[in-house]
């Protein structure tokens, strides 16, 4: 492996107009640090806090500095740093920024700006990552608070080796605008800038070194894995708990019910305080909620309204510029974020609050703070865009893990380093199909994303949206518009029973994945192209030999990208179906696969079709796959509640899987109390596949009951 000096940390500036070699730092496994003039203090990952977590990081493969690091090269040109990433011919590149509608980004513009997703992957989304991984094993971060505009692909220097030759447009039928580009050129508007890279081998390595670095993965408490419901923007107190009652009597499972704005005195600005019509005792409400085995989510954004408490002793501390009329708190002030803390703390954490989904922090040009405004402790406007969802996060999160306790909310907006928060991202977009792409994309870029359901003109829909959500990270229904219900549409009332039964016994299977998540770096939700023998091309190819586009339009589009599918977990394949769609093509990895509800063999390395009805999603299973199921439950197991398991294997192979286990709420797994317990399926003499789990280790959580077992293929 490479060694490097600490005078590799610097790039001597050429003239003008020349790009000079970067030297490399190693600083952590497999991660690299490189320096272009002189970085700005204020960077993603010095608000984001990130400390590496070095244990996950030392069980990644050894591995060398990338090939590329000797060719990477930048310099300071017009006050800005401008940095060139070379690109081999067949080399493919994922993430920069929550995209909803592109899964590959080679050959694409973009300026990555905390904003609004406006319908079109131009930077511009809720999550602008600089952080881009390819297909050749390796991945870059730029760790900079500005916007960043990116060639990804595109534009191509005169003295390229790579270049492409000049075509007569009149005459040659190879002619075309968008030129052959060898690099990925990045601008940043500052005199420097601190970059990353990171090792493999694999693109799934790259990425679990990035999680790792950044912290790990965000870790939620096993019930914010259940269902959450958010009620009408103006419900009461009463209205809240009669409908709570209602998912009982109806036999829903249900653990968090969200409080939208009719919580608070005033919002949009906000007072963050209780209104006393709709709720006149609070912490009665609040308890009286967790009683019925239900949590309370507050919504909220930050900025703070006139008749606020706490408006005068902020004041001093906000920016320039107001936001609907409320100031905009400066988070790079410790005061600024100890007065709000407080706040929070206070008059909700106190009273039992579990948690926040905190809106409006990602952008919208008409309302948010412009770029000329300014913030008393001398952060630019821009940067202040690219980082506040950071700050809102982090200032939020550190009050439950001051008191050990865990949350897990919503945000509009967030960025580089963020991974370990525990918060998910959502929007007011809605398209579905876009939705699953969002899913897929996540996964590169350290981030999480509901495709939550708020509405639909049909069951049909309706139903198809409540089959993606519970097979995403936050399963929700957002009624805050609508006063909507699970049992909304009657006709399909009991398919959506089913679904919020079936991921509430799954959690045990989802817990383990976000465990793999926080101390592995492996994200519960991911693309395809991250799954060892899936290869688009490939898997077409031997299903179907038509190369005429005409006759196979398909071909075509999965040769492009595949959006449409995803892994979920350890083994699960996830293949959602949209309104309107009778039937789907779904490409399998190399591998036998199985049908998750049947356990019957789907294919192996191959496209198939499949027509599975209104009432079940695609989902296939690997050879060998073990999905620890648990007993149906209307509330996700509390801290120290047993909970029976029945195991599910699939196919023939023998097989190992370890279940993560704590106490579900608090932090104490930092300090080594969980476990993971080992279940095995292998053949005995008679070639019977059996079942084992070994016993919790003394001293570690124990909270599994009675264990069943379920061959889903050897039945």
């Amino acid at each position: 492996m490479k060694k490097f000096s600490i005078l590799g940390l610097f790039i001597f500036l050429m003239p003008l107009g020349l790009m000079s070699q970067i030297i490399w730092q190693q600083i952590e496994a497999g991660v690299w640090k490189g320096i272009v003039g002189t970085p700005e203090k204020y960077s993603l990952l010095g608000v984001a806090g990130c400390s590496p977590l070095k244990e996950g990081l030392s069980r990644l493969p050894e591995v060398a500095i990338p090939e590329i690091s000797d060719k990477i090269t930048g310099n300071i040109q017009d006050g800005k740093t401008a940095l060139c990433f070379p690109l081999q011919r067949d080399e493919q590149i994922y993430g920069l920024g929550l995209n909803f509608k592109t899964v590959h980004q080679r050959g694409r513009i973009v300026e990555l700006h905390v904003d609004h997703y406006h319908e079109r992957d131009d930077g511009r989304t809720h999550a602008p990552v600089p952080f881009y991984i390819s297909s050749s094993g390796y991945g870059v971060l730029i760790n900079s608070a500005r916007y960043i505009k990116v060639y990804a692909g595109s534009g191509i220097r005169k003295d390229s080796p790579n270049a492409d030759v000049a075509r007569d447009r009149n005459t040659d039928k190879k002619w075309t605008a968008k030129a052959y580009s060898d690099a990925v050129s990045v601008l940043v508007p500052a005199e420097g800038v601190e970059i990353y890279l990171f090792a493999g081998p694999t693109p799934l390595d790259v990425i679990r070194r990035y999680n790792l670095f950044c912290g790990g993965g965000a870790m939620p408490p096993r019930w914010g894995l259940g269902f959450t419901q958010r009620t009408h923007s103006l419900f009461s107190a009463e209205q809240v708990k009669n409908e709570t009652d209602e998912f009982e009597r109806r036999g829903y499972p249900l653990d968090f019910m969200g409080l939208e704005p009719g919580w608070q005195s005033k919002s949009y600005p906000c007072t963050f305080e209780w209104d006393k019509g709709r709720y006149p005792s609070p912490a009665a409400f609040v308890k009286e909620m967790r009683d019925k085995g239900v949590r309370v989510n507050l919504w909220t954004n930050p900025y703070v309204s006139p008749a606020s408490s706490i408006y005068k002793e902020m004041y001093p501390f906000s920016c320039s510029h107001t936001v609907w009329c409320g100031i905009v708190p400066d988070f790079n002030s410790e005061k600024a974020r100890n007065i709000w803390q407080d706040k929070l703390e206070k008059e909700h954490f106190d009273i039992g609050v579990s948690g926040y989904k905190i809106d409006e922090i990602d952008g919208g040009d008409r309302h948010l703070w412009p770029d000329v405004a300014t913030f008393p402790s001398g952060v630019s406007a821009e940067q202040m865009r690219q980082t506040y969802g950071l700050w809102v996060q982090k200032i939020s999160y550190d009050i439950y893990k001051k008191h050990n306790q865990r949350t897990y909310g919503l945000v509009r907006g967030s960025n580089a380093g963020g991974n370990a928060l525990p918060y998910v991202i959502y929007n007011d977009y809605y398209n579905h199909r876009d939705f699953i792409t969002a899913l897929i994309n996540s996964g590169f870029i350290g981030i999480l994303w509901t495709p939550e359901v708020r509405k639909s003109n049909n069951s049909e829909d309706w139903l198809r949206r409540f089959q993606s959500v519970i097979f995403s990270p936050m399963a929700m229904l957002n009624a805050w518009a609508k006063d909507l219900k699970p049992w909304s549409f009657p006709d399909v009332a009991e398919e959506v029973k089913d679904l919020l039964i079936l991921r509430m016994r799954m959690i045990p299977y989802w817990y383990t994945a976000f465990a793999q998540y926080h101390f592995n770096g492996i994200p519960p939700f991911r693309a395809m192209n991250l799954e060892p023998g899936f290869n688009a091309e490939l898997s077409i190819a031997e299903e179907v030999k038509e190369t005429d586009l005409e006759k196979n339009p398909y071909l075509e589009a999965v040769s492009q990208e595949i959006k449409d599918q995803y892994m979920a977990g350890e083994y699960l394949l996830v293949a959602p179906m949209f309104y309107g769609e009778k039937e789907r093509k779904v490409l399998l990895p190399k591998g036998n696969w199985y049908d998750f509800y049947t356990g019957e063999y789907a294919g192996n390395g191959e496209t198939i079709t499949v027509a599975p009805g209104i009432d079940k999603i695609p989902v296939f299973v690997k050879d060998g796959a073990i999905i620890p199921f648990m007993n149906a439950m209307l509330h996700t197991p509390s801290h120290g509640e047993k909970f029976d398991l029945e195991i599910r294997h699939y196919g023939k192979a023998n097989s190992t899987y370890y279940l993560y286990d704590d106490d579900g709420e608090t932090f104490n797994y930092e300090k080594g109390e969980y476990s993971w317990r080992k279940i095995e399926v292998k053949r005995n003499k008679k070639g019977k596949l059996m079942g084992t789990i070994s016993k919790a280790e003394k001293g570690k959580p124990d909270n599994i009951g009675n264990v069943t077992w379920k061959f889903m293929t050897e039945k």
